[in-house]
């Protein structure tokens, strides 16, 4: 077994492809328009989805928007520097929420960024092998 996706719903979907394309380097996977149910899909990721975890954005054609809630809590991405991911993620037009430095009460580096729908992103260091 293992995780395919996590699901995310986006208000512009457009607007979330740049982002996790141009600002988080993802690729964009698939799109797919499904007119009888109103919604689209479209997967992004680091990676082709038979080899790696990605995830779903679903666009509800009639709904801009969406509260995230207080049961949502993040999507991790390992970095190999955290200081110059979050920099690179700010010259491209990202939100940092937190900048990069140890975890509390711990040593992990990590920082989070915020997606245009408001959903944060941790950036956590490569663990040394």
């Amino acid at each position: 077994m293992r995780i395919l996706h996590t699901m995310l719903r986006v208000g512009d979907l457009n607007r979330s492809i740049k982002f996790y394309t141009e600002v988080l380097g993802m690729q964009l996977l698939r799109q797919k328009d499904y007119p009888d149910g109103k919604f689209t899909l479209a997967f992004v990721g680091y990676g082709d989805e038979s080899e790696n975890t990605v995830l779903e954005l679903t666009y509800n054609w009639d709904t801009d928007s969406y509260d995230i809630g207080d049961g949502y809590g993040h999507v991790a991405i390992e970095v190999d520097d955290v200081y110059q991911a979050a920099e690179a993620i700010r010259d491209r037009g990202g939100k940092i929420l937190r900048e990069a430095g140890p975890m509390n009460a711990g040593t992990t580096i990590i920082a989070f960024v915020e997606d245009p729908d408001g959903y944060p992103i941790e950036l956590i260091g490569r663990k040394a092998a």
